[in-house]
């Protein structure tokens, strides 16, 4: 059987390589992936592939925060300025933030760790997978790249790490909140006074509800193109281990174990 085809016979797959990504999974951390939850609901299921659930809340998590002003009132924490941060908080909105809020922390963990047990069994399986795709619109194929400028890519802007090893789903949805938040935010106009000295103009333009959601944002993009790089090298590694076993290899090949020397 062609190692580089997938029959669909197997109950399952540790990746699959299409047109819009290379999805594999892997052995994660279940207390990272829950932390980027914690950090912004939706984070962790979308370092899991899970983007149908992930997608839902980060856009629960925008709206909601700030219908319930949680950032505003952050920044007022920040401030130490305690009486208005819990002023400008909105109850009727906060009371629902809070129970998807555990939800998304709990429901990540315990993603990771069911995945990780799946990995488990089709790693044992060990199955063939495809390994190249071509379609009308997109070719994708396995292969490795830099950890390293994927790094710097989402750096300069989040979402394009993503695009450099072709997880496209993730990269369109980053880039396009990445621009949202950017204009909501003022932050590009902001920069600008900076460099004309208008340290005043540019604080009091800034809206520093959607500036809070930065942090996370750039955080999320730089770690999960960095870690999907590597996870993608590995896994082209052992597909081209297997390969060549398979295909080059004589049958007859042993490695026999050494005596150690006294």
């Amino acid at each position: 059987m062609d190692n580089y085809t997938n029959n669909n016979t197997a109950k399952r797959y540790r990746a699959h390589v299409s047109i819009l990504g290379t999805t594999q999974i892997h052995l994660r951390n279940p207390y990272i992936i829950a932390w980027w939850s914690a950090a912004f609901p939706g984070f962790g299921h979308m370092i899991l592939s899970k983007y149908l659930r992930g997608f839902t809340l980060f856009i629960w998590e925008v709206i909601i925060n700030l219908k319930a002003n949680v950032n505003l009132s952050m920044i007022y924490s920040f401030q130490g300025n305690i009486d208005m941060a819990k002023e400008v908080l909105d109850t009727r909105w906060l009371l629902i933030y809070i129970p998807v809020y555990i939800f998304a922390i709990w429901d990540s963990y315990r993603t990771t760790v069911d995945m990780n047990n799946v990995y488990m069994l089709a790693e044992h399986e060990n199955h063939p997978f495809n390994t190249f795709s071509i379609g009308a619109l997109e070719i994708n194929y396995l292969d490795k790249r830099n950890p390293v400028l994927s790094f710097l890519w989402s750096l300069f802007m989040p979402g394009l790490g993503q695009l450099y090893i072709h997880r496209i789903v993730t990269a369109f949805f980053v880039i396009i909140w990445t621009v949202a938040f950017f204009y909501f935010s003022h932050a590009l106009e902001a920069i600008s006074l900076l460099f004309l000295g208008e340290v005043q103009q540019a604080t009091s333009i800034i809206k520093p509800e959607w500036l809070l959601f930065f942090p996370s944002l750039y955080g999320f993009a730089v770690f999960d193109s960095y870690i999907n790089t590597v996870e993608n090298n590995k896994l082209y590694e052992k597909v081209q281990r297997s390969f060549l076993t398979k295909n080059y290899q004589n049958p007859n090949f042993q490695i026999l174990k050494g005596h150690k020397v006294e």
